[in-house]
């Protein structure tokens, strides 16, 4: 069996962030204080992935143009595997994050490449048993991507990990796009607030366990911020993964690292448990730094759990 990769088919963009004192008023102009470019997205995923050993394949669409050169350079330092060529029509979509002091954030999206997934790019991906696929449902959002990603379920082998995350977009999937996700997903990840929007549920295991009502087989995950997680493998039982207690200076992104080291654990044959567990120290080490890809390489991830162990001794 050829070794585990994560195939994300979801789409990678680049976030510009903007940092303001506060908004302008509309027809004014203000000073921006800080400005930063980088890839985010699926991107975010895919980082984490692979700084824990997990070999990423990006199975989306890129364009050219500046935006697409972003995008490419920070999977190639990552050495993440870009599946299907450029399109040379139409650059990487952007997100501008407007970002004021109080920490208010105002978001403009402009879609680009990403949005234009086929049938024909992703049958030309060679998904085998021991691969993991996500993508979120940001990636449903686009006509042609959900029409591409729903058949593209349907022809994965029935051995290969699909996870899922809804993402804060939750309220704005079609429920027959949903009912299509939860017929074959393996691992469903959201947090708190996205899995009591879809369940009506008053707290995080019975959340947990009303997902997992829904799927056929694997495990629905419920994202707790510091608390760490609960994990439901059963529509009658559901198990709370303790988080780890840091410093938070940044919690963007923290989701997509979570969700990038549990299925870098799962590829080295961890349990779910053990998995869940080894997601959460990579969510909480990545909050303690200011970005949205830093979660951690393997070695520090290690060193973070040995010293936690530690402490928990001591």
């Amino acid at each position: 069996m050829s070794a585990p990769r994560l195939i994300l088919v979801d789409s990678v963009v680049v976030d510009v962030v903007l940092n303001v004192e506060l908004l302008p008023e509309r027809g004014s102009d203000t000073l921006v204080e800080r400005s930063d470019s980088f890839a985010g997205g699926g991107f975010n995923v895919m980082a984490a992935a692979s700084r824990l050993g997990l070999a990423s394949v990006y199975g989306g669409v890129v364009g050219l143009g500046p935006f697409a050169t972003i995008a490419q350079e920070a999977m190639r330092l990552e050495d993440i595997v870009v599946a299907t060529p450029p399109i040379d029509d139409v650059d990487t979509g952007f997100v501008v994050a407007i970002v004021e002091d109080g920490g208010e954030r105002t978001f403009l999206t402009s879609v680009g490449a990403e949005a234009t997934l086929s049938t024909g790019q992703l049958d030309e991906l060679d998904v085998s048993e021991s691969d993991l696929v996500y993508f979120s449902g940001y990636a449903l959002l686009h006509e042609s991507n959900a029409r591409a990603l729903l058949k593209f379920l349907t022809q994965i082998p029935g051995a290969t990990n699909f996870l899922f995350d809804p993402g804060p977009i939750v309220n704005e999937i079609s429920e027959s796009m949903l009912d299509a996700v939860f017929e074959r997903v393996d691992w469903f990840s959201c947090n708190q607030r996205e899995a009591f929007l879809l369940t009506d549920a008053s707290n995080s295991s019975e959340s947990a366990r009303l997902l997992r009502a829904r799927m056929n087989r694997g495990g629905a995950i419920v994202r707790v911020g510091a608390e760490g997680c609960v994990v439901a493998q059963s529509e009658r039982h559901s198990i709370a993964v303790a988080g780890f207690a840091v410093e938070s200076v940044d919690t963007n992104g923290a989701g997509d690292c979570h969700l990038g080291a549990f299925a870098a654990a799962l590829a080295e044959g961890r349990s779910s448990l053990g998995a869940a567990r080894w997601a959460n120290a990579a969510a909480a080490m990545s909050v303690t730094k200011r970005g949205p890809a830093t979660g951690p390489t393997r070695q520090e991830l290690e060193e973070f759990l040995d010293q936690k162990k530690t402490e928990q001794s001591s």
